[in-house]
Parts: structure tokens; sequence; C-alpha cells
């Protein structure tokens, strides 16, 4: 696809995803779709992925993330392969697009393996590394407290063997939430760019969070 052509595409799905997520919770906002987007952008070009496929799933990924939307998993795929049914896409592109929307999430990884795709583990791996670092703990407990969920409860310890449903229906504090999940990610990365980017931010979790116990109990 001429590059025109793929910067009217990406520039008017940019402004549906901008439009569908008004008024989002900030951790799963637009500007998460924007950071997921251009992150996996500049990785898909050094992996020689498919730009289309890469720019399509980054930007409709989240346009009905099940965690505000009762559960329901089928309705981000669907909106995602009917808003792309709309634009005249190839079926064969939409259907790439759908299962990476379908598949990528940490939680559907706790399953095992059903289906994966070069362009998969770029978008999944800029959407990990929006998880993690600086901007994923700020993400972390602002979805902590829209869920009005604790910071910390000393003593009780992560939940490390959970499936999926498991996952899913887990309200324990966000300072868990690191070794549940965040802490995971980046020995889960799929790119050689991927694991060079979630090293420094791993690393900056680890430090925060020392910092954190320390100041919890009144330390410096």
């Amino acid at each position: 696809m001429e590059q025109r052509t793929l910067q009217s595409i990406t520039s008017q799905t940019a402004d549906y995803v901008k439009r569908e997520l008004a008024g989002a919770e900030g951790g799963h906002d637009w500007w998460h779709i924007y950071r997921v987007w251009q992150t996996a952008r500049r990785i898909g070009e050094q992996e020689k992925t498919d730009p289309l496929v890469v720019e399509m799933a980054a930007l409709l990924h989240d346009i009905a993330d099940p965690k505000f939307h009762n559960g329901d998993e089928q309705l981000g795929p669907a909106k995602a392969v009917a808003y792309m049914q709309s634009l005249g896409l190839d079926a064969h592109t939409v259907q790439h697009v759908e299962n990476i929307i379908r598949y990528m999430s940490f939680k559907n990884s706790l399953e095992g393996p059903s289906f994966y795709s070069r362009e998969m583990g770029v978008v999944q791996d800029a959407d990990r590394l929006d998880a993690i670092g600086a901007i994923g703990i700020a993400r972390a407990f602002n979805y902590g407290g829209f869920r009005n969920r604790a910071l910390y409860t000393p003593g009780l310890a992560p939940n490390l063997a959970m499936d999926k449903e498991t996952y899913k229906h887990s309200d324990a504090p966000t300072i868990n939430h690191f070794y549940e999940k965040l802490l995971l990610l980046r020995d889960r990365m799929n790119t050689g760019a991927g694991r060079r980017m979630a090293e420094e931010r791993h690393a900056f979790m680890e430090s925060y969070l020392e910092r954190f116990y320390k100041e919890w109990e009144g330390e410096w």
C-alpha cells in the first residue's frame, strides 16, 4: 500500500478512535492508543512487518476493552471488524487485525498460545511497553483508583498462579499487580527492540518499588 493511502486510512482511524474513547479512563484513553501506535510503528519498521496490519491493530486494539464493557470479549473485535469493513479493507487484513485484537491481551496469554504473527508480536510489545516504566506505573495507579482498589495491603501476597478467569476478577491492591503482571512483561517481549526498551523500564519499576516500601515504613 502506498504511504499516502496508509496515512489517509490511519488518520481517519485515529479520528474514529478519539471519538469512541472520549471520556475513557485515563490509562486506557486515546493517549494510551497513541503511544502504542507510535511505538508499534517504530518496532514494526525494524521488524519488516505489514505496516497496515500493525497500525490498524495498534489503533483499534482497545476500541472496546472488556474491562469497561462488562467483560464482553466479543465487542472489541466486532467493532474493529465493522469499522475496517466500512473502510473497504481486504478480508485478509481485516481477519489478521481481528485476530491480533482478540488474542494479544495479557489475560488471554494466560491460556497459552492460540494465535501469533510477527505483526501481533510487534503490537503486543508496544502495548506491554506502555504497561511498564514510568507511564506503566502511572496507569496502574490510575486504574486502581478508578476501581477503588487499595494501594498496598501489607501481608497480602501476590497471586503468581492466576488463570485467565482469576485474573479477570481480581481486585487485589495495585502493588500486587506489579508482581502479577508488570514485572513479568520484560521476559515476555517478542522482538529485539521490545526487549531492549523493556530492560530500562523494568529497572525503573524495581527502583520505584524499593522506594515505595521504604516510604511506606517512614524510612528515607
